[in-house]
């Protein structure tokens, strides 16, 4: 295979760089592109396998991206989508370097974060684009010799041949223009003596370890530009998370202490203590359970369907669309909540769905709708809320349009990270911001009926016992300190 050269880089006119494509990151960054969107990165920022990328002097946050970049080899204007791949020439590997330090002096442009001198490893060799199939490739990623990045073109949000005939339409795509890809979940931060090795793979064929060493900048910003700062929200982005950061974690609204809690206490009575706060409306009405032995309680994540219309359903029913990206970012012990509008006529979720949000530790999943392959879904062990079964597909009546935004689920409306608590009683959306009240005056309210169930249970009267008059709330107020001794 011809390896990357000089003459390589200089035949890069263009490199254009994709923001999000694959589904890992995207569930890293909380956000799901309906459309590719696309920086350039100046030639000059390109590199050899081997050489060096100077971390600039006051900055802190020298990220590393594996990508998979394409070099073009015969001129793509107006391409479609059938074509499109015969334009690419090479496949290789590459390294979306960046200083996450100045992205605030970008407002996205990403010229200085992302285009300094070196920033765009590729290489080190070129497999025939004609050899691979693009759905095929594997990209990895090592930082110091530890795999930090691994994974596949298969479900790329935007597959190859998309990105090239996309960019076409608008700009001529030349012969030696390189094309980054998008990176996976994993990309990190390197130091001065890191080292940072990427590889592609695919058919048999390797481009190779494109091999890059952090070095430190000795010369400062000049004091009349844009200065290195960086702050927690940066550091987050950079590493990727909060703890890979060595930050403080954010505290979780539903800690263990308080999950545990709501799973102790009736559905009736959350109910009865909602409605003394006046809410009146937080039930989620009219579903089936396919578990209703089990009881669940979680954070709500959101998706929405909306009427189908045939030209709509063609731009956003296929592919990686909105019902397949909430189901691929449902994380352990949330419920997926669906907006179907009651619409029975059609299936809102089938067999291989709920498999994969019971793989990802899906709570339960929760629609107005209908259940396609109902036996299978029933067999799971995670918990499915529904209207009734129904064989249609999903777009007989339906487009998934849209998530994590509040919806209308049974009557019910629901936000993002709503506190949801279902069982065979009913389903429950519980603000975050009162549960912590909301649980400990449910506790106390369910002791109180403890005592008077027991004192029913002895042949006393109802009356003035339910609800307690003073008399008896002091013999419950006896009976509560006998139970603590």
């Amino acid at each position: 295979m011809e390896q990357v050269t000089d003459h390589t880089l200089a035949a890069a006119r263009k490199v254009i760089a994709v923001h999000i494509n694959y589904p890992s990151r995207a569930a890293q960054r909380g956000r799901m592109p309906e459309q590719p969107s696309y920086f350039l990165k100046p030639s000059s920022s390109l590199a050899l396998s081997g050489s060096t990328v100077e971390r600039p002097a006051g900055c802190e946050l020298l990220g590393y991206e594996g990508e998979i970049a394409l070099v073009i080899g015969t001129p793509a204007r107006r391409v479609g989508l059938e074509d499109a791949w015969s334009h690419v020439q090479w496949v290789t590997a590459s390294n979306d370097l960046g200083v996450y330090d100045l992205r605030y002096a970008d407002k996205g442009s990403n010229l200085r974060s992302k285009g300094g001198d070196g920033f765009t490893p590729v290489g080190p060799a070129l497999i025939p684009a004609a050899d691979v199939d693009p759905s095929g490739l594997r990209i990895r990623t090592w930082h110091n010799g530890e795999l930090v990045q691994d994974d596949t073109t298969e479900e790329l949000l935007f597959p190859f041949a998309r990105l090239v005939a996309d960019l076409s339409q608008l700009l001529t795509l030349e012969p030696g223009d390189i094309i980054l890809t998008g990176t996976p979940a994993g990309a990190s931060v390197a130091r001065p003596g890191d080292v940072v090795e990427v590889e592609v793979t695919g058919g048999g064929l390797s481009s190779g370890r494109l091999a890059t060493t952090v070095t430190e900048g000795m010369t400062a910003f000049a004091d009349f530009g844009a200065r290195p700062k960086s702050d927690d929200t940066q550091r987050e982005e950079a590493y990727g998370s909060r703890e890979a950061a060595g930050l403080t974690a954010v505290v979780p609204v539903l800690t263990p202490e308080l999950k545990k809690k709501l799973e102790s206490v009736a559905t009736a009575t959350l109910s009865s203590q909602l409605r003394k706060r006046g809410l009146n409306n937080v039930s989620i009405d009219g579903l089936q359970a396919t578990r209703p032995d089990r009881r669940v309680v979680g954070l709500a994540r959101t998706l929405r369907y909306v009427p189908n219309r045939e030209d709509l359903f063609t731009t956003h029913g296929g592919g990686f669309n909105a019902q397949k990206r909430a189901i691929d970012s449902v994380n352990e012990g949330e419920i997926l909540v669906m907006e179907a509008r009651g619409e029975k006529g059609t299936g809102t979720v089938g067999d291989i769905l709920a498999l994969r949000a019971q793989m990802r530790g899906a709570a339960a999943i929760i629609t107005d709708g209908g259940v396609r392959d109902y036996s299978a879904v029933a067999g799971l062990d995670m918990p499915t809320y529904f209207a009734n079964p129904h064989p249609a597909v999903l777009g007989r009546r339906h487009i998934p349009w849209d998530t994590d935004i509040t919806i209308a689920c049974g009557g019910a409306t629901v936000q993002p990270g709503d506190i949801i608590v279902a069982d065979s009683d009913g389903i429950l959306v519980i603000p975050p911001a009162i549960a912590d009240e909301l649980v400990d005056e449910c506790i106390a309210q369910e002791k109180e009926e403890a005592f008077i169930f027991e004192m029913v249970k002895q042949g006393n009267s109802v009356d003035g016992l339910y609800p307690m008059n003073a008399q008896w709330r002091a013999r419950y107020a006896e009976w509560e300190g006998a139970q603590g001794d």
